[in-house]
């Protein structure tokens, strides 16, 4: 009879114990979001951080005003920094363009609150091919090859210096811009407007709104310079915040951008002065969602590079891929009304 009672008294003990644990677990009130101190805003300073820093000043002290959180600036020098940056919790908000945006949505706990409007009012800008103005370099010579240019790419993650010119122009051609040209290079917008006006780059990718920041900056240097590609739209740049930030510090942040330019009134008027030196109209209200473009440019890329691998496993899977998001897309663009 021993071994049963120390058995019984065993499972007694055990089950009282566990009872207590749920019971105070049951008692603990979930652990409240800690309202921040201080937020980060990231900013790529794509052109450099001492002509952008005063254009964003304004907007980050509006931002901190109305939400009640001090907010300060935070420059990145690439896409790559930017993202890192967010994943590891070094800032908690800030201006992504489309690619650089999918990624930390995918990559770094983001999502989208918000997406930016153009100064004209587009919610698109595009990708272009910049030349020097009396060279005549032509899209039909670029797209000859022959290894005659020096060409210019934009950083690696960049949407419309290099995702959107691969997708659109180069990879449907089958060109490889490596075999295509002299030489191939990467730098930011602005490095490769500087390239292409004093004849380092014959030829080099840029974007609508880079163009206007580099006659903004140099008119003397952009009467050099001229167009002769220009993408289809793409999505304009998101406002990205981390999913874990205070919810109603988040919500805050989104009326900001919501709001910001909009109304009557000497405040408004100043807010869309700000805007103006950005080159932006303001802003509207998007999900993770409207970053589907990007999505549907990076699966029809990473098929054309599958193919070139002549793997049929690694082609299947791609190829699947590229099936199910741009079913997806096409549906979705079948159902919007037009406008």
């Amino acid at each position: 009879m021993t071994r049963p009672l120390a058995a019984r008294r065993a499972l007694f003990v055990g089950l009282s114990l566990a009872a207590a644990l749920v019971l105070g677990s049951c008692s603990q009130k979930p652990a409240a979001t800690e309202t921040p101190k201080e937020i980060a805003f990231s900013i790529l300073s794509a052109e450099n951080q001492t002509s952008m820093a005063p254009l964003w000043q304004p907007l980050i002290d509006d931002m901190s005003a109305q939400i009640g959180v001090k907010v300060k600036p935070f420059f990145t020098s690439n896409y790559a920094s930017q993202i890192e940056a967010m994943r590891f919790k070094q800032v908690q908000v800030g201006w992504f363009s489309a690619l650089p945006a999918l990624e930390a949505v995918n990559r770094a706990d983001g999502e989208v609150l918000g997406r930016i409007i153009d100064a004209g009012g587009e919610e698109t800008y595009t990708s272009v091919l910049i030349v020097h103005k009396g060279s005549g370099i032509t899209l039909d010579k670029v797209l000859g090859c022959g290894k005659k240019y020096n060409f210019g790419l934009g950083d690696p993650k960049s949407t419309s210096g290099t995702l959107a010119p691969m997708a659109y122009l180069f990879t449907p051609r089958g060109i490889d811009p490596t075999s295509c040209f002299k030489t191939v290079r990467q730098a930011s917008h602005q490095a490769n407007a500087f390239s292409v006006a004093n004849g380092v780059l014959d030829v080099a990718t840029n974007n609508s709104v880079g163009v206007v920041f580099f006659r903004r900056e140099r008119p003397d240097l952009a009467d050099k310079v001229e167009t002769i590609w220009t993408s289809q739209p793409l999505p304009e740049s998101s406002i990205i915040a981390r999913k874990d930030l205070d919810p109603a510090i988040k919500e805050k942040i989104r009326q900001f951008f919501l709001t910001y330019g909009t109304g009557t009134g000497p405040q408004a008027d100043k807010q869309r002065a700000v805007l103006k030196g950005l080159a932006y109209g303001g802003f509207k209200a998007a999900d993770n969602s409207y970053l589907d473009p990007i999505r549907e440019m990076v699966a029809a890329q990473d098929l054309s590079d599958a193919k070139k691998t002549g793997d049929k496993a690694k082609i299947a899977a791609a190829q699947a891929a590229f099936d199910k998001i741009h079913g997806q897309a096409s549906q979705k663009r079948a159902a919007e009304p037009d406008v």
